[in-house]
């Protein structure tokens, strides 16, 4: 089974709540929530991969030392098995959009629960919850 090696984070405002993604129609789990990230690439690290894709995904820019490793997931699917640290970070530049169909929403950590979430990224919510 192959292992993809996605990168992902926990952008989290002001007020303590963290920025979802829905998944758009046409990707595979389309209409569910997610942590921003997305596939690292060849020749990057997680916190390259998470850099361009935070500007590719929602128009924002952030730096290395404003990534703070927080978990991991590592869960297999019927097809490839899923590891995908999680970093946590609050500053960035820019207003986060949706640069890709996809929707947005802040979540208070007592919401995070309501947002349907692909099975990998379940059991980070309360580990974030907590760290938050």
């Amino acid at each position: 089974m192959k292992t993809i090696l996605v990168s992902a984070v926990a952008l989290i405002d002001r007020d303590g709540r963290v920025l979802l993604a829905q998944r758009p129609e046409g990707k595979s789990m389309a209409g569910l929530w997610e942590f921003p990230g997305g596939k690292v690439e060849a020749g990057e690290t997680p916190e390259q991969a998470l850099i361009r894709e935070l500007q590719e995904e929602l128009g924002i820019d952030t730096w290395t030392s404003c990534l703070a490793p927080l978990t991991f997931a590592s869960h297999s699917y019927d097809d490839f098995h899923l590891l995908m640290p999680l970093f946590a970070c609050r500053k960035w530049q820019g207003i986060p959009q949706p640069r890709e169909g996809q929707k947005l929403a802040w979540a208070k950590k007592s919401e995070l629960r309501d947002y349907p979430m692909p099975p990998a990224d379940i059991p980070l919510i309360p580990i974030l919850r907590d760290w938050l």
